[in-house]
């Protein structure tokens, strides 16, 4: 079965005091273990048991409710601790802080608009930054939506659920949404993620499902 809890990329205090060593225990630990383990159950003695995640998420989406929020939350979750790293936050730079300018005008105007999109997600969800058409966007999905299942690419992600920040930050969502900004948002994945896209050929991303329903701000062309 190749559907497993990957370890973090980091050891569980490298974000303090930003995330703390028992919120990232609970989180990685609890919640994604036991998306992990819910998906492997669902695949068991199923033709998707020996499938890749991404391709259970895809497969699911449409069939398979419960696969789909348990899958897609493994996928989410291992693409958000990348999306993070110690010594992480402050503005772009690279490819990609060339790209926001582009895209949003400036870099404060894109930490402004990922702040809303973050902050305004009812109830649980994610923000992220995607690219799309020689575009960025900032996209908020709800509960296990993710942008694998669109045209979108995922550059980085935020997790907006409560047990993401609830230990460290209780109500104060938008505290939790700055300190990942400032201090924990990882440019260096972005830029890999979009030198990957980039660099792939126009054949590799032409079918992809239909989005799942979201809520996107939208940047200039780049």
């Amino acid at each position: 079965m190749s559907i497993t809890l990957p370890p973090l990329p980091y050891a569980l205090e490298a974000l303090e005091p930003h995330l703390s060593r028992r919120t990232l225990a609970a989180h990685h630990g609890h919640h994604h273990a036991a998306y992990v383990a819910k998906a492997r159950a669902l695949i068991q003695r199923t033709p998707l048991e020996a499938a890749e995640l991404e391709e259970v998420v895809r497969s699911s989406a449409q069939q398979h409710k419960a696969l789909f929020n348990a899958s897609a939350q493994a996928w989410n979750h291992a693409f958000l601790w990348q999306s993070m790293r110690p010594g992480g936050g402050g503005e772009a730079r690279g490819a990609i802080a060339e790209a926001i300018e582009a895209s949003f005008g400036s870099q404060r105007a894109f930490s402004q608009q990922f702040v809303t999109a973050a902050g305004d997600q009812f109830g649980s969800g994610w923000a992220w930054l995607v690219l799309q058409n020689n575009r960025l966007q900032i996209l908020a999905t709800a509960n296990a939506d993710t942008p694998l299942n669109t045209a979108q690419v995922p550059l980085l992600t935020i997790d907006v659920w409560e047990h993401a920040y609830y230990l460290d930050y209780q109500h104060r969502r938008l505290d939790y949404i700055a300190a990942f900004l400032g201090h924990l948002i990882n440019w260096d994945f972005a830029n890999q993620n979009l030198a990957r896209h980039l660099a792939a050929p126009a054949s590799a991303s032409a079918e992809r499902p239909l989005p799942a329903r979201s809520r996107a701000g939208e940047g200039r062309a780049l």
